[in-house]
């Protein structure tokens, strides 16, 4: 089947360059519909669903796939030879920062530069490492996730997005949680929280910029600054926003920072 129909990849604009964004767990391109625009008329922009994710072909779901954050990369790498892209943006949202990253790897012609969006190489707390939860913590959240998708997303999204001042981001989030396939939320998850790519890291070639926000319940800043320390040319950017998502709580911020790191 048609890679680009399998990601329901979406290409607008114009310009030598590409600049491909990527969202994270349970959401899909429109979290980049406030971002996206403002670079069509320099770049190509690509934006797409991950499978299982928006409007991507359910039926090539495969859990063996999917089961490592590798099935997604490999995704990306396909989506990128299928456009020919060579010394690509990549612009990379949570989970996505990490698939981004793995997909550099893989094909470090694609991308000349990473815009990682509230990164997290490891979640779990390990020894001198901080990723802001312990075992128990996420094995709760899965279990939680398990028992009652729907309860889960209503609880959790809101907390998220972390700007209860504006409820209707809170609510954008949890109706775009509630949308996903539960199963396949489920399998995501697991994969995301209980994933560890702190070694990848220092392996980076590309130039890379981290965009932390203040108060992020999931990835804190001294998340970020590990993130920054441990990518050899890297730069990190602590946008006066909080929460996880600025993609939606404070896109001209995000603009800004990336037009002036690319």
């Amino acid at each position: 089947m048609s890679i680009l129909r399998r990601n329901n990849v979406r290409v607008s604009g114009s310009g030598e360059r590409s600049i491909v964004f990527a969202h994270g767990f349970g959401c899909d391109q429109n979290m980049w519909r406030l971002v996206s625009p403002a670079f069509e008329s320099h770049y190509r922009v690509v934006l797409f669903d991950h499978v299982g994710a928006g409007r991507s072909d359910l039926a090539a779901y495969r859990s063996d796939k999917y089961a490592n954050l590798s099935g997604y990369a490999g995704d990306l790498v396909e989506i990128g030879r299928e456009l020919e892209l060579r010394k690509a943006i990549f612009v990379g949202h949570s989970v996505s920062a990490m698939i981004g990253i793995l997909a550099s790897l893989s094909a470090p012609e694609m991308f000349e530069s990473l815009v990682l969006v509230g990164p997290s190489p490891r979640y779990i707390n390990d020894g001198e490492y901080i990723g802001g939860f312990n075992q128990t913590q996420i094995e709760e959240l899965l279990e939680s996730l398990e028992d009652n998708h729907m309860g889960w997303s209503a609880a959790m999204a809101p907390a998220i997005m972390g700007n209860p001042d504006r409820p209707e981001l809170g609510e954008e989030l949890t109706n775009s949680f509630c949308r996903t396939d539960p199963d396949i939320a489920k399998q995501f998850a697991r994969v995301t929280f209980m994933s560890d790519n702190r070694s990848d890291l220092p392996k980076v070639e590309a130039r890379a910029l981290i965009l932390q926000c203040r108060d992020d319940i999931i990835a804190s800043e001294e998340v970020g600054r590990y993130v920054q320390a441990n990518i050899p040319k890297s730069e990190m950017v602590v946008l006066n926003a909080t929460g996880h998502c600025p993609n939606l709580s404070a896109p001209a911020e995000v603009i800004s920072a990336i037009q002036a790191f690319v």
